[in-house]
């Protein structure tokens, strides 16, 4: 029967979602303790990859599970084999044409910023020490972004990928009283498009450059011409079916 899982992580000590020769990686750690449970070879599928150091408050998979237990069971079982920086939140019974990737129809990523780098804070969220994080003029950035475009300027280059298009839906900027967060919807992303977007983003509002330049990147299709994020700050917030 296939399942879809639920789960969050802190991305701090893995290196990214998908299984690699080197490198820890919470697809292989959720792989082993389904593994363990079926006493048989469990492989996964998740929703998308995350890269190292990113974190999820919701990540999907699904899976194909022999022995017959309930959802709740299930659940259980996994999350006693798991380390503690992965946690099982869901165990959802699916159709067996349900494909947690292909499926997906909408996924959302948030990036906080910290005003205040602390002990506590480092590895989960960015921070901007040299640069004025400019509400206004950030705001303004934004609308460039939505809708349907080539994000072949902010996305890692990828000889496998042939389609740089995609569609964001919503792209919102809140400040808090300890915190500054991106939240971008898009029905899909790109490798490094987000800490790209961010980065871009960020570093326009403290140049002399005009926010329309940000149509120039989308023609140009030059990623050394944008800014990265680091990874910290970026956390897979949900994904939509």
């Amino acid at each position: 029967m296939r399942y879809c899982l639920q789960v969050a992580y802190d991305g701090t000590n893995f290196s990214g979602w998908q299984i690699q020769k080197v490198g820890r990686t919470v697809q292989e750690e959720i792989e082993k303790a389904i593994s363990q449970i079926a006493k048989t070879p469990i492989k996964i599928v998740g929703s998308g990859r995350t890269d190292a150091g990113v974190h999820a408050m919701r990540q999907y998979a699904h899976f194909d599970f022999p022995i017959k237990m309930t959802v709740e069971q299930i659940k259980f079982a996994i999350q006693t084999k798991l380390p503690r920086d992965v946690k099982t939140l869901k165990v959802i019974l699916k159709n067996d044409d349900f494909h947690a990737r292909f499926d997906a129809t909408l996924r959302t990523y948030k990036y906080f910023i910290t005003k205040n780098r602390n002990p506590f804070n480092r590895y989960y969220s960015s921070y901007f020490p040299k640069m004025n994080i400019n509400k206004t003029k950030i705001n303004s950035c934004l609308p460039y972004f939505l809708g349907e475009h080539d994000f072949s300027s902010f996305a890692k280059f990828n000889p496998d990928v042939k389609n740089y298009v995609c569609k964001i839906e919503a792209f919102t900027f809140e400040e808090f009283d300890d915190n500054f967060v991106f939240t971008i919807s898009a029905n899909r992303f790109l490798h490094n498009m987000v800490r790209r977007i961010v980065g871009t983003v960020i570093n326009i509002t403290n140049s002399t450059e005009k926010v329309s330049i940000i149509e120039e990147f989308f023609k140009i299709k030059n990623h050394k011409l944008v800014t990265t994020a680091s990874t910290q700050g970026l956390y897979l917030f949900d994904v939509k079916y």
